[in-house]
């Protein structure tokens, strides 16, 4: 079963093709994440994927040492982080790597593209 629906197709095609794209508004420019149909701003409608530096920093973490599912059993432990993306939107993701587990407030990461267990392509980031 695929993450994607009407609002956010094209965000995750784009991560498919390695690609990090966020919305941005075309009439109040705000950059926003998760996909949706209108600004959370100004509740506009025209919007359009614009590619996103893929860089950003670490705001907080946590190191999940006990699998939530089955599933995740042979990949803990494993970071989960909010990243403060250069453009603006803030993302939870997986934090990948050999030095993950070494994280710190403030590091800088940049974004990388992992299959999760049900083989959509997400954003992941790594320590730069």
């Amino acid at each position: 079963m695929s993450l994607a629906n009407g609002d956010s197709a094209r965000y995750f095609a784009a991560a498919q093709e390695g690609r990090l794209v966020f919305q941005t508004c075309a009439d109040c420019g705000a950059v926003q994440h998760p996909p949706r149909h209108h600004c959370a701003t100004c509740w506009e409608a025209n919007l359009s994927f614009e590619p996103s530096s893929g860089k950003g920093t670490v705001e907080s973490f946590t190191i999940v040492r006990r699998a939530p599912l089955p599933a995740y059993r042979d990949k803990v432990p494993y970071v989960v982080a909010s990243i403060l993306v250069e453009e603006g939107p803030r993302m939870i993701a997986t934090l990948t790597g050999a030095d993950a587990l070494d994280v710190a407030i403030g590091d800088t990461v940049t974004v990388a593209f992992e299959a999760n267990v049900n083989g959509d392509t997400l954003p992941v980031f790594a320590r730069a």
